[in-house]
């Protein structure tokens, strides 16, 4: 009776969160290789900083279009090898002292969260002189987490009244190129949930092909082996 009491507890208490934030929708094309290749591009020069991806190893971005060559030069910046996994050299304690809570990993984020709650976090952030850095945001309320795209966002503020992000000072991307960017950036964190996911899928069209085969030569079989029994 408890754990049933505790689970309506926790699912009301995730309806009534879910029902105070209304996500954007993220445009996801796992296909689209040049969104990807951008999206790590994003991912390596703002997030890996502060957040790493334990579980990615940087030899999967060749499935990308990315030539080894390609990642060594661009996105290899602290000399790692192309076997190793995407991990920052930041020390916990340091991490945890100045942001207040050790930056999560990312390598499964988007399974996590949602890739709608990425996109419309990344494009939720405003200026907060209540919070230590000076930030705040509206899918996350009191996030520990600066936003590391100001410069190229610019500045938001809430509208205490509307409850409307407005713009305070431009960036170097207008709007929609930095919705773009965002956009290249969540695609890649789902595709680095999970790198094998177009894999998975194309071999289960196989499978199930594989199932319908072999279900026909089932029932013809059957067909055959009482043919005669009557």
């Amino acid at each position: 009776m408890k754990i049933f009491i505790t689970f309506l507890t926790l699912f009301s208490l995730h309806s009534f969160s879910a029902e105070k934030v209304e996500l954007s929708k993220a445009p996801i094309d796992l296909t689209d290789n040049q969104s990807l290749q951008r999206g790590a591009k994003t991912f390596v020069n703002y997030c890996l900083n502060c957040h790493s991806a334990n579980y990615m190893r940087y030899s999967n971005l060749i499935d990308i279009g990315l030539s080894a060559d390609t990642i060594k030069r661009d996105l290899m910046l602290n000399g790692d090898k192309i076997g190793d996994t995407m991990s920052v050299n930041m020390p916990v304690k340091e991490s945890k002292k100045w942001f207040g809570v050790t930056p999560p990993d990312l390598s499964v984020v988007a399974r996590s969260r949602g890739a709608d709650w990425i996109y419309s976090y990344m494009r939720g952030f405003y200026r907060d002189p209540s919070r230590a850095m000076g930030w705040n945001n509206t899918v996350l309320l009191n996030s520990a987490m600066p936003h590391i795209l100001w410069e190229l966002q610019g500045e938001q503020t809430l509208n205490p009244k509307t409850k409307n992000l407005e713009t305070f000072t431009s960036g170097k991307l207008n709007t929609k190129e930095y919705d773009s960017l965002v956009a290249d950036l969540t695609n890649y964190l789902v595709y680095m949930s999970e790198p094998d996911q177009l894999k998975r899928k194309k071999m289960g069209y196989y499978v199930i092909g594989f199932l319908l085969l072999l279900l026909l030569l089932t029932i013809n079989l059957k067909k055959e082996y009482w043919r005669d029994i009557k």
